[in-house]
């Protein structure tokens, strides 16, 4: 295993650190492990707090600041934040208005989020929880009950965010983050394995000549492995998995063509261009994209396509000013 780490019992604590000391817009308790706006709370405000396992960034407290999440709760590594990190991080931005709990479909992130949500009531914090289920690849898998919560949880951060920030109350808030989640789907790919530093060997094994469609994001098996194929091929099965469950034709998108970790950005682009040659062949229009490793499983290459049906509203909230250290326009 080489990787740019100290220790690996230092890497989650060893990278909020560095979080801290390069986004003075952010205030990070390193001890609960949670990653706050450095204005919150913001005296009524929905405030919007979400988390889970470290590996994933620049999810999620890569998306903490102005438009987007009040807090994030920084798991260990591939490892669901505990319900003592989601307390402080929802006692820490609450300004009275209530917390709005946006939660990955996983078991682990499912209980503790739910646990929290019960603290949090026993001082008297309005809490409504919203559940990520993106993941067209399975039913079920080896850490859900139901789809996996997977790219759309960008999506829901950033306009349930976005409305927040404009002085919703929280019951309009968690309406508008369930839309986004219906929505949306998503789908992923990998074409190698990541390394959980604590473990130090591969998550799984993939043959020089395979891939996995409809990987998870903490590589958990897809669908079936198969001969690897081009980037059109790739594609072809993401858009065709995601078409059959929502279709798409007729429907203005969101797009967001995703790295996994360990693909570089120019084959992100080169599946960016097989995917909206796919969306308009099958009457979609791409009205906002988005490329970039935004979702990752650290440095496992592939990657993920997700997509949202648009309306007026939701293209206006996505437009709408954020400033987060991964997402930043118009502002």
């Amino acid at each position: 295993m080489r990787k740019l780490i100290n220790a690996p019992a230092d890497v989650v604590p060893d990278a909020l650190r560095g979080l801290a000391a390069a986004h003075p817009s952010l205030r990070v308790d390193g001890a609960s492990g949670t990653v706050m706006r450095a204005d919150a709370p913001r005296a009524g405000k929905t405030a919007l707090v979400s988390g889970g396992g470290s590996g994933h960034e620049p999810l999620h407290a890569g998306f903490v600041g102005h438009g987007m999440l009040d807090a994030a709760c920084a798991g260990e590594v591939f490892t669901s934040p505990v319900p003592d990190q989601i307390i402080a991080a929802t006692m820490a931005v609450n300004g009275g208005a209530g917390v709005l709990h946006i939660v990955k479909n996983y078991t682990g992130d499912v209980l503790n989020f739910r646990m929290a949500a019960e603290l949090a009531e026993d001082e008297d914090i309005e809490v409504t929880s919203v559940v990520v289920d993106d993941d067209v690849a399975v039913e079920d898998s080896t850490y859900t009950a139901g789809r996996r919560g997977t790219g759309a949880t960008l999506f829901v951060e950033k306009i349930a965010g976005a409305l927040a920030e404009e002085g919703a109350d929280l019951a309009a808030v968690a309406a508008v983050a369930r839309e986004v989640n219906e929505r949306s789907r998503s789908f992923g790919v990998a074409l190698s394995p990541c390394t959980v530093p604590a473990a130090g060997e591969p998550t799984f094994e993939l043959g020089e000549d395979e891939m996995e469609l409809g990987i998870g994001i903490h590589g958990e098996p897809g669908r079936e492995r198969v001969r690897a194929g081009t980037a059109a091929e790739i594609v072809d099965a993401a858009l065709t998995a995601i078409d059959a469950d929502l279709p798409v034709s007729g429907s203005e998108l969101l797009v967001l063509v995703n790295g996994m970790g360990g693909t570089p950005l120019i084959e992100q682009y080169v599946a960016y261009a097989a995917a909206a040659e796919w969306l308009s062949g099958h009457g979609a229009t791409v009205a906002r994209p988005l490329v970039g490793p935004f979702v990752t499983s650290l440095e496992m290459a592939g990657c993920m396509i997700s997509v949202c049906r648009l309306t007026p509203e939701l293209t206006r909230l996505w437009d709408a000013p954020v400033e987060t250290p991964a997402l930043r326009w118009g502002r």
